[in-house]
């Protein structure tokens, strides 16, 4: 199966760049977007073969997460089971017979830290709720089967130094703090893998995100913040992680994950 996951920053702008070309060369099974940035109606999409499940933000122009799938799902969550965490649209979680796949879109912590006690709030949460879902139960405490997990998006983290072009200037800063990425470990550790990193241990270089300030990606001073983790049991069959940086359209660019199930 092939799974592609990509921060659009906006998607009624980027259908203006090219996404529909973009999309069907990918070809993917499961196609993830986050920051959608719309409200339900607000645009017009017609991906022939693709069954489509959106989660919105209650605030208009802002976050929101999508999954297109060709196989239809045995069910969609929403949210994490949370009113307060899920007024932000930032999880489209689908199940299918072999396991769950989860697109997020993680909160910003914001310039300063401004926000950095929600984003732990976030971060434990999500990592109970992928566990959870693991074990086999869903966020409303009712039993389910115990599947492994797929999971992606933009996690708002560079987890290590080779993860981003300039980690001295960046440390303590949103994205690059201690909490964060202290967080990410937890999660790594609670047993899930990082693919592209796992494939690629000593790869530099290679990054997901660029502001849209300085040249920064004409200069390749980017971040590496958008991911493919999978429950550590799938390891054994990831066949490939890529990174898609030649395609434009996002600050962001695709990253795609190959599962041979």
């Amino acid at each position: 199966m092939r799974f592609v996951s990509w921060n659009v920053n906006g998607l009624r702008a980027i259908l203006k760049k090219g996404f529909e070309d973009v999309f069907a060369t990918f070809d993917a099974d499961v196609f993830a977007l986050q920051e959608t940035k719309l409200q339900e109606g607000q645009v017009e999409l017609d991906l022939p073969g693709y069954h489509d499940y959106w989660s919105y933000a209650e605030r208009k122009g802002y976050s929101g997460t999508a999954v297109f799938s060709k196989r239809e799902p045995l069910q969609v969550l929403h949210g994490l089971g949370d009113e307060y965490l899920d007024a932000e649209g930032r999880i489209c979680a689908l199940e299918f017979p072999e396991l769950w796949f989860v697109d997020v879109y993680t909160p910003n912590a914001q310039n300063e830290l401004a926000r950095i006690d929600h984003r732990m709030q976030w971060d434990d949460a999500f990592r109970d709720f992928c566990k959870g879902l693991e074990e086999g139960t869903l966020p409303n405490g009712t039993a389910t089967q115990p599947k492994p997990i797929v999971m992606c998006g933009d996690f708002n983290v560079a987890h290590q130094e080779i993860d981003l072009k300039n980690p001295g200037p960046n440390r303590g800063n949103a994205g690059f703090s201690d909490e964060e990425r202290g967080k990410f470990s937890e999660l790594v550790e609670a047993g899930f893998t990082d693919t592209w990193r796992a494939l690629n241990p000593d790869v530099a270089g290679v990054y997901s995100w660029w502001s849209y300030r300085f040249n920064a990606r004409k200069n390749n001073a980017g971040w590496r913040i958008d991911y493919f983790l999978v429950s550590d049991e799938l390891m054994p069959r990831v066949s490939g992680a890529s990174i898609h940086g030649e395609v434009m359209g996002s600050d962001h660019c695709p990253v795609a994950l190959e599962l041979d199930l």
